[in-house]
Order: C-alpha cells, then structure tokens, then sequence
C-alpha cells in the first residue's frame, strides 16, 4: 500500500471513529463515592457546599506549593507559577474556604517559579521567589506597601542552588530563610540581601522507613512559624510527583530558631498510604491560625485519576495535643469537612470567559515561557484582542493559557486570521505536550502528540472561524463553525489527553486551555467562552 493510501485510510478510519464518540474509562483508580461538589462560576467546581461543609480542593486546578498568610481578618494566598506570566498571582480569603484572586505579582520573567513564601514584616509584604533557569538555581525577593498594588522589581539574593525559601523572624529579632536541604541564611533588617554564607545543617529532615515506596528523599518546602516558645519547622520529604504516596508533610520544632530540631513522634503528620485515596502524593503544607483561633494546614495533591490538572490547594483542620505537637484531623479528604469556624464567605474563583474588549489581559490569562517584550505582542481592539504571530507552531509560540479546575469543561473562541499565520485553540502542557486545531486562511491544521500532522491538513479557505473545544475527563473533542456557530462540523480526531502531566513530561505543570498565534500575521480573538461539565 502506498504512503497515500495509507494516510487516506487513516483519515477515513478517523472520521468513522468521528461518527461514533469515543468513550473511554482513564481513571487509573476508582475512589469512593464523595459528596457532590459545589458549582460557582460557569460551572465550575466550587468548594463551599454552602451548608457549613467544604469539600476538597478550596482553589481548584494547578494551584501548587500554596504559601498563606493571615493578615488581621483577610488571608492571602500563592502558588507556584511556573512558566506562566504574568505570575506569582495572590489570592485573597476571609474564611479560607472562598479564595478569588487580587492581582499577579510578578511581570519580569525570572525563569520558571517554584514554591515561594508570602510573609509581612513591620509593615510590608515580601515574597521570596525560587526559580529556575539555564544557569540554575536562584532565589528572589520583591516587596510592596499594598498587597493589591504594584510590587517591587525582583531582587537577587545570591542564593544559587536552592529553592524553597521559608521566611522566619529568630527570639534574636534577626531576619531567616530556611531553604531546601536542611540549610538556613541570615538576612538583613530589610529582607533584601543576605548577610554571610549558608548555614549546611541548621536543621535535619525527618527520615522515612526505608521501604516505602517513594518518588524521592528530597527534603523540601521548609516552613517555619512561632506558637508560644516553640519554634514549629513545616516541610516535605518523600518528592512531589512519581507514586501517589511519595510526598508527605514532616513537623519538628525547637524552642530556639538556632536549634536543637525534635522531630515529632507522629511523623508523618500528613501522607497518601494508598493509590485508592482520592488525593495522592500530599505534601508541601503550610500552617495557619484560622479566623475563630482554631488551626489548619493548607497544602497541594494530586487528585486521583486527574494528574493533568496538576497539584491542586486543599484545606485540612489539625489540632494541638496536650504535648505541645499537632496531628491533622481531615484522614484522607474523602469526606466533606466542617469549614473554619468564623469569617466571612466571599466571592470564589474566576470566570475564564472573556470578551476580549478591555485594554489589558485579564488575571486568568499568562504567556507560557516568555521571551523579552512578549507583551507587545499584544493589541487590544474594541472588536477583540490581536495576538502577534510568534515561533512557526504551538509548540513555540508562547500561547496564552489559562489554568482550569474542573474534570471536564467545555471552551469555544471566535479568531480571525490576519496575514499569513495561523490561530487556534487547544490544550497545552509544553512543548512536548499539546493538542489543539489552528486554521490559517487556506488550511485546517491539527495538532497531537505535541506536534503537527502535516498529514492532515485540510484546504479550507476562511477567515473567520469559530473552535469549541469539549474535554470529558480527558477524552477531547475538537468542532469548528464559519457560520457564527449555527452549524457545527466535528473534527474526525478525538483524542485522549490522560498522560499530559509531570510525571511523563517533567516540568511540574498541568495541561491548561491555550490560543495560539504562530507564524507571520496576526490572529484576532473575541468571545472565549468556558463552561464546566458536572460529572
């Protein structure tokens, strides 16, 4: 058979596969009946129950490392944000349960972020920013005076080789970062410089029986707070991804920031013991006061069958013991939980839908791995945002993604093409990883397996289009309209997207929503919608 015959034999093998929907069971576990999630926004998953109970995650989707600070009666929140910016997005809570975002940050690119830690001192707010570039390891810091204005530009620490910084203030008065590897540094009184070198063992992490079945030792995510005259130190061991019970939350305290460290007797305080439970690999927690003077843990999992959702923010009540130690009281999330006693509800997450008719992004979009300027790329139109062609594909165009939380959704978007690029829309976890449909103005083009097929290319002269995307926990459906949306046709390749995640791809992401705009010319957008399916 022929080369040709051969594509065509495909072609038609898929477009009968078209007719018929591909239904497909990807969970790799089956977990216990839970209690209905709540719905918020366009559907979306919800925590709030709204009859005293929440229901895990509190800020759905690729929402890891969570660092938390209580501020008087308002809680802020952020999350590691990787490639994407703008990044480093705090979010805002007044009873931990209902989260909404405020602003991002972080604009100057600084390499991929990791877990940071958000912390007030006399006044001001500093995060301390990981990240991860070509050369390494680096650690920064910015500041501001108004947690929901502009920040400060990123300073270097001059910490090359660690991550995960955890902000302390020592019975001295002295300012600490604790960071990955049991090592510690002084800063100064500002918090914007480092006084002396690493300190190599200011503290020991906790060691796990040898025969549990772990991604990693990887001691991590060190975090430190002051309850009466102990010092408590939060962190992780175990590594974040790889089996689902790899990752765990350790806890030792000392009644000086110097040390001697005691680790707790019920170590771990938190760990996934079974592929069967709902939230796998859970660790990387911080500890906070909640609004009543009762104590939680927030902290990041995988949800069972759903790692390409990535390390999704969950909320667990722990309680003191008479010996000065905690334990955590939520077993392993399954059920729904009294939320925080106090506080105040407010308004939970954010719509993804956008119009495209303001003169900014909105806090829900971000560019995949930047280059210099890449904001210029960006015209904001009173008939939809024009996004400049960049790269010759989607695997490096810097598309705009946006993280979602829901098991299966829906997202449509109305393009023109302008000049001789081509747009679209898909799902993207790297370069390595996405699927999506473009259209230039003579063609369709197809995108799978984190590349092009050539192969089907479809001549189809247009310039308008709309796409719909549908994803059913994980099987993806492509259709596209040049009628306004009156008549649909379905794309003959529906593919299954379960194996997008970190522990086939590396990089600790999660498969988001992307537009893309490749090649010469421009692409217009208007009207993304999105909408969660209930499942």
């Amino acid at each position: 058979m022929s080369s040709l015959s051969r594509r065509q034999a495909f072609k038609a093998a898929l477009a009968g596969a078209a007719a018929s929907p591909l239904v497909a069971s990807v969970h790799a576990a089956c977990p216990a009946p839970l209690p209905p999630f709540g719905r918020g926004i366009e559907g979306q998953r919800r925590a709030d129950l709204g009859n005293g109970r929440f229901r895990n995650p509190i800020v759905p989707g690729d929402h890891a490392d969570p660092t938390i600070l209580k501020d008087g009666e308002n809680y802020y929140m952020t999350f590691s944000s990787f490639l994407s910016y703008p990044g480093a997005v705090i979010w805002h809570s007044r009873d931990l349960v209902n989260w909404s975002p405020i602003g991002a940050a972080l604009t100057t690119p600084i390499g991929s972020v990791w877990a940071m830690d958000l912390v007030k001192h006399q006044g001001r707010y500093y995060l301390y920013i990981p990240s991860l570039t070509d050369a390494g390891t680096a650690i920064h810091v910015i500041h501001t005076d108004d947690i929901r204005g502009r920040w400060s530009e990123p300073v270097d620490l001059r910490l090359a080789g660690c991550i995960d910084p955890g902000h302390v203030v020592g019975e001295d008065g002295k300012r600490y970062l604790f960071v990955n590897g049991g090592r510690r540094v002084l800063l100064t009184d500002d918090g914007l410089a480092t006084v002396g070198g690493l300190q190599p063992a200011a503290w020991e992490p906790w060691q796990y029986p040898k025969d549990w079945v772990v991604e990693m030792f990887a001691p991590e995510g060190p975090k430190v707070f002051r309850r009466g005259e102990w010092f408590y130190l939060v962190s992780a061991v175990g590594g974040t991804a790889g089996p689902p019970t790899s990752h765990m939350v350790t806890l030792a305290r000392s009644r000086s920031v110097h040390g001697p460290w005691e680790h707790c007797p019920h170590n771990p305080i938190v760990r996934t013991r079974s592929a069967d439970e709902p939230w796998w690999s859970r660790g990387h927690a911080s500890v906070v006061e909640g609004p009543a003077g009762d104590w939680w843990m927030v902290y990041h999992g995988y949800e069972n069958g759903f790692r390409t959702l990535g390390r999704q923010a969950l909320l667990e009540p722990i309680e003191w013991t008479r010996d000065g130690w905690f334990r955590a009281q939520g077993g392993t999330l399954a059920a729904a939980l009294p939320k925080p006693k106090g506080g105040q509800a407010g308004p939970a997450g954010i719509a993804l839908s956008d119009a495209f008719s303001g003169d900014h992004l909105g806090l829900q979009w971000s560019f995949h791995a930047p280059g210099p300027g890449e904001p210029d790329r960006l015209r904001f139109e009173p008939d939809g945002l024009v996004i400049r062609g960049k790269g010759t594909a989607m695997a490096d165009c810097s598309p705009l993604t946006c993280v979602v939380g829901d098991r299966s959704y829906e997202a449509s978007v109305e393009l023109e093409i302008l000049g001789d690029g081509h747009g679209g829309l898909g799902l993207f976890y790297d370069h390595r990883g996405h699927v999506g449909i473009g259209f230039s103005r003579t063609q369709m083009l197809t995108y799978g397996y984190g590349a092009e097929h050539d192969w089907m290319r479809e001549g189809i002269t247009t310039r308008r289009v709309r796409l719909q995307l549908t994803n059913r926990e994980h099987v993806v459906t492509f259709r596209y309209s040049h009628d306004d949306g009156r008549t649909w046709v379905q794309h003959p390749w529906q593919m299954e997207v379960s194996g997008l995640h970190h522990n086939v791809f590396g990089g600790f992401l999660s498969l988001r929503l992307a537009l893309f705009s490749a090649g010469p010319g421009e692409v217009r957008v208007r009207n993304f919608v999105y909408r969660g399916i209930e499942t």
